[in-house]
């Protein structure tokens, strides 16, 4: 995507006749759950009543772990999927085949094709006669999926924020190779926001970019206290609703880190110019300075609804995705710097950012490591950070990666922060 992503207006969801065809990956997630929320409320409300027929949306193929294969199939079923694509094993594909004939059989419809282990994702991602792939996907696991959707010529709504942490230059030139001026759409609230926001600007007239964050559960706590904090209190959220890898990334402020990265590539920013600040009512999700003085903000109360569903229908809104702000009542924003040593995340993502080629990677695949850890008890919270401070100095990478490249390097950071884990343990 360019600083100023001027989408092709292909997807009238008032009059066009054929629906945008979807592959979801990480159905059962929270991203991919609220996307196929979206998907059936929009066939009833991204065209008049009369004509619900003709929704603005079909769901093809759909992948997901083996946590759910229940769920899955239940979602397959009742969007008339045709390709289900499970990581899990010939076992996990065995269980989920029988659920799908069962519900099939029950409702008179065709079985979807059923593939499974670790490259079933990138089967789905290029499954034929889909316009578009949501990547919902958590972790470096996504890249891969990724690279597979661009290299068939889909479009991606990435949710998946480590596909271009671990694998930016890969996802670059594989979009760029699509030839689609929109191959790349965001989905994560920040960098819908900037997206939206840039519909005013051209690139020539952005100042600085300004993502906000909630602050998560620690907002105002020192780095001393945070020393103490348990996995548990790191899961309480104030706002979101996530799974423990992000929600925990929120409560250390790598969250934010990553998006910071994700927005200099998907923006064509520099690192340099782009901000933080912590805004805890979370209804401004990120905004553009633009070189007048002018900044222009995105805001909405805090609903993945809305930019999953902008995601899907770029650049088209769908109509009732997410209710509104209530402008009829009293509401105050408030809006404070981050406390960069407290949460020392951010600036150290831009040190890796700078290195560019495969530091990133590293930095995202030490940081799950330590996370883990973190849950295990193994670690303290103020410690993932430095964990992954340390596994960065202690890479020796390269600046012009192929994806072997950025494979190996996660392997070995894994590794490495596995070795500090232990001895800091």
């Amino acid at each position: 995507m360019t600083a100023q992503p001027t989408m092709t207006p292909d997807l009238d969801l008032a009059t066009r006749e054929a629906p945008r065809r979807l592959a979801i990956l990480g159905a059962t997630g929270s991203i991919g759950t609220q996307a196929l929320e979206v998907v059936a409320a929009a066939a009833t409300l991204g065209r008049p009543a009369t004509d619900a027929s003709h929704p603005p949306f079909q769901v093809r193929a759909l992948a997901a772990g083996a946590g759910h294969l229940e769920l899955l199939a239940q979602q397959a079923l009742h969007f008339g999927v045709e390709a289900v694509g499970t990581s899990g094993t010939s076992d996990d594909a065995a269980r989920l085949r029988e659920l799908l004939a069962d519900g099939a059989r029950a409702a008179s419809r065709p079985v979807p094709e059923v593939f499974h282990g670790p490259h079933a994702a990138e089967r789905i991602a290029e499954w034929a006669g889909v316009d578009l792939v949501l990547n919902g996907i958590t972790g470096s696991i996504g890249l891969a999926p990724t690279l597979a959707a661009l290299a068939a010529g889909r479009r991606v709504a990435l949710a998946n924020k480590e596909s271009l942490i671990a694998g930016g230059p890969l996802v670059k030139r594989a979009a760029a190779a699509t030839g689609l001026t929109d191959a790349l759409i965001p989905v994560d609230s920040e960098h819908s926001a900037i997206a939206q926001a840039l519909r005013s600007g051209s690139r020539g007239e952005i100042d600085r970019l300004v993502l906000t964050a909630s602050g998560g559960p620690f907002r105002g706590w020192t780095r001393e206290r945070l020393a103490a904090v348990t996995p548990g209190q790191a899961l309480q959220h104030p706002t979101w609703d996530m799974g423990p890898m992000v929600t925990t990334n929120s409560a250390t402020m790598v969250n934010k880190a990553l998006e910071v990265l994700e927005a200099s590539l998907l923006f064509d920013v520099p690192l340099e110019r782009i901000d933080v600040t912590v805004h805890p009512q979370s209804v401004v999700h990120s905004m553009v300075q633009f070189v007048d003085g002018s900044t222009l903000a995105q805001a909405s109360p805090p609903d993945m609804r809305l930019p999953i569903a902008l995601g899907l229908g770029w650049p088209h809104r769908v109509s009732g995705a997410a209710a509104p702000c209530d402008w009829t009542r009293a509401a105050q924003w408030s809006f404070e710097p981050l406390d960069s040593r407290a949460f020392p995340a951010v600036e150290l993502m831009k040190h890796a950012g700078g290195l560019g080629g495969t530091w990133p990677a590293v930095f995202n695949a030490a940081n799950e490591q330590a996370v883990l850890a973190f849950h295990r008890r193994e670690l303290g919270f103020t410690q993932i950070v430095e964990v992954v401070e340390r596994v960065l100095d202690d890479h020796r990478g390269t600046r012009e990666p192929a994806l072997q490249d950025v494979l190996a390097a996660e392997e070995w950071a894994r590794a490495r922060a596995d070795e500090r884990i232990a001895h800091s343990s």
